[in-house]
């Protein structure tokens, strides 16, 4: 049975050792490694790649901006400086023929409509305000000295360009004018007037870069030619939009180099030859949209193409672990105890070198393990037969351990018991010394006892005679007091009897008042005695209502009085008759002391032989307690000796169930290593 159990309870624990060294297997901890790696690995070359693009992208539209803003310039500038040549040269031939007013005015006409680009042609003013113009130009000025090609043309004899401005006809024009020097004595300028509408579409017409956008401004910032026509002539601060107000500070710091401004990739060139400032600027988002575009696809690709990894990878592991996997389970099964198992494989790598030399280990571990097999069972039968014989010794040394412990305990409850008889015999004889003694103090005090009660006895005669002698004064006085309560009682009934007689002398009086007063002088004396006979009668009825109140007060105290001597009396008879008992109670103390004392003298002569008893007892009490104490002695002796044993018998017995133990211990494991395969298990 003990077998079995510890064979369950080795299943149990190897079944939780297994369970617990399960975890993870190797094909997941690779997968959950590699692929991850991988996928960070292709992110990167994906970020990198999308890095090295945008960078590249960036730097090419730098240049093809820088390439581009440089061609429009030189466009621009050449447009220009071809329309100014032309103005040039109808200026030095107005110069060089000195043309009169005829042929001046032909020459102008000339001009008007010659070229796109300056459809009104050629135009002079003098000084004077003379304004002299071709015949369908239609051009006209009110006060020409005051405008603006005028005042910029007196400052150069060369035609250049002016700054934007609207002419009377509330077009934004710029002019190209100089001093025309014909050898008159009037100062006259010569201009020609170029739209910015024109100058708007050549801007715009020059960007290489697709999707680039382009305006020209001037120093001051105010708009020359822009896409939106209804900007010409503003200035760059008046839009409020925060690109505008970057490129203001930039033209006003003369900083033209190629920046990125809100999200613009932007480039600034001054036309030679002018103040005005070219500004080309693209969207950064348009610069890379096809990246981004790019980015995701690549993205896409390398998630598709990681998956692929995935199952490639996994295909790859299943592959490579199979055999580990093998070789994981013998190695279980091995560590289960099974021995049965075989390793066997064609490999020739490392795990095949491993799986042939786990099947050697195998093989020695058979041969081992019958070997040790057969040693534990010698070794269990050795062990069991001394676990027997020890524990038959040790429970012999345990019972005799145990039995002379109660001899022990004997002597020792029969030491004490000795020496407590031999004390208590000793403080018996002590004791009975003194009660000697005191009896015969109780013998002296008894004889004076028996002459007290006697006294006693008679003065509590004389109390009970007392008693009875107040008995008979308290009935006489409670008859005195009767009688004074019938008293007060007769004497209320006569004062009743005066009230009366005093109530009626007053009436008489009052009557013969009335009577004297009828008479008039002749009943004035029989008035007076009338009257004194009033007071008289007052007064005694006066005096019985003093006396009634007297009375009422005399008939409350004989009543108190009568109920007082009443308790007394009542009183007085339980007095007697507690006397009388007492009387009766002391007869029989006085009688009972009487035989205590008769008895006392026995006990004097008893206590007088126990005297002697007692003293001898204590004599042979102190020789059984000297005797005790050597025979503890002795026992506390063997029972030393008897615990040596018993302690030795009990660590024999220890090594031999600790031997039993681990005989049974490798036992147990032994028979946890299978060696040969069960009938029917294949």
């Amino acid at each position: 049975m003990k077998e079995k159990e510890r064979e369950r309870t080795r299943k149990k624990e190897s079944v939780k050792e297994t369970q617990k060294m399960k975890g993870i297997s190797i094909k997941v901890k690779l997968l959950g490694i590699i692929l991850p790696v991988v996928i960070l690995i292709m992110t990167l070359l994906v970020g990198v790649s999308y890095y090295i693009s945008r960078s590249i992208i960036r730097n090419y539209s730098r240049n093809l901006l820088s390439s581009s803003i440089s061609s429009q310039a030189s466009q621009i500038k050449g447009w220009l400086n071809e329309n100014l040549s032309a103005f040039q040269m109808v200026k030095q031939m107005i110069e060089q023929t000195s043309p009169d007013e005829e042929q001046l005015q032909g020459i102008l006409d000339a001009y008007c409509g010659y070229h796109n680009n300056y459809p009104q042609g050629l135009y002079i003013a003098d000084e004077n305000g003379t304004l002299i113009t071709a015949a369908g130009a239609g051009k006209t000025e009110a006060d020409p000295v005051q405008s603006v090609w005028y005042k910029e043309g007196l400052t150069r004899w060369n035609m250049g360009f002016t700054s934007a401005y609207t002419n009377e006809a509330g077009e934004e024009v710029i002019s190209a004018s100089g001093i025309l020097n014909d050898d008159s004595d009037t100062v006259k300028v010569i201009s020609a007037d170029l739209t910015l509408q024109r100058i708007s579409i050549i801007v715009n017409s020059y960007i290489e870069m697709d999707q680039a956008q382009a305006f020209l401004v001037s120093a001051d910032g105010t708009f020359i030619a822009h896409h939106d026509n209804t900007l010409i002539s503003k200035k760059l601060s008046e839009l409020n939009d925060p690109f505008m107000d970057h490129v203001a500070a930039k033209i006003e710091q003369q900083d033209f180099e190629l920046a990125e401004i809100d999200q613009n990739m932007t480039a600034m060139a001054q036309i030679d030859g002018t103040d005005w400032i070219l500004v080309s600027y693209i969207p950064i988002e348009i610069i890379f949209s096809d990246i981004d575009t790019v980015r995701t696809s690549m993205l896409v690709i390398g998630l598709i193409s990681a998956l692929i990894l995935a199952v490639l990878v996994e295909r790859v592991v299943h592959m490579v672990i199979r055999p580990v996997k093998k070789l994981t389970n013998v190695i279980t099964s091995m560590t289960d105890g099974d021995f049965t198992v075989s390793m066997q494989t064609k490999s020739s790598d490392e795990i095949g070198i491993m799986s042939r030399h786990v099947e050697k280990f195998i093989v020695s571990m058979r041969a081992m393990i019958a070997s040790i097999h057969e040693v534990s069972d010698k070794l269990n039968q050795q062990a069991g037969n001394s676990d027997v014989i020890s524990g038959q010794m040790y429970d012999a040394s345990r019972q005799q351990g145990i039995s002379m412990r109660e001899l022990n305990e004997t002597v020792e409850q029969l030491s004490l018991s000795v020496n407590e008889i031999a004390e208590n015999a000793s403080e018996l004889a002590m004791i009975v010394a003194d009660t000697k003694k005191a009896g015969d103090q109780v013998n002296d005090r008894m004889q004076q006892t028996v002459e007290v009660s006697k006294h006693g006895k008679a003065d509590m005669q004389h109390v009970g005679s007392a008693m009875d002698d107040i008995n008979v004064s308290m009935g006489k006085l409670q008859q005195a007091i009767d009688k004074v309560g019938k008293a007060s009682g007769e004497i209320t009934k006569i004062t009743g009897m005066i009230g009366d007689i005093a109530d009626q002398t007053n009436l008489l009086s009052l009557n013969a008042s009335i009577e004297a007063a009828r008479a008039g002088e002749a009943g004035r004396g029989f008035a007076v005695v009338a009257t004194e006979i009033g007071n008289l009668a007052q007064t005694s009825a006066n005096s019985v209502h003093d006396i009634e109140k007297l009375v009422e007060e005399i008939n409350s105290l004989v009543k108190d009085t009568i109920t007082q001597t009443e308790e007394s009396v009542e009183n007085i008879n339980d007095s007697s008759r507690l006397v009388e008992g007492a009387l009766a109670t002391f007869d029989k103390i006085f009688n009972n002391i009487d035989d205590v004392s008769g008895l006392v003298q026995e006990m004097l002569v008893k206590v007088g032989e126990v005297d002697n008893v007692a003293t001898n007892a204590a004599a042979i009490s102190q020789e059984q307690a000297a005797s005790a104490q050597e025979i503890l002695s002795a026992s506390e002796t063997m029972v030393t000796q008897v615990d040596s044993i018993t302690g030795n018998s009990e660590g024999v017995s220890e090594g031999a169930k600790e031997l039993k133990s681990s005989a049974e211990e490798l036992y147990g494991q032994v028979a946890r290593f299978k060696t040969k395969k069960e009938a029917g298990v294949q």
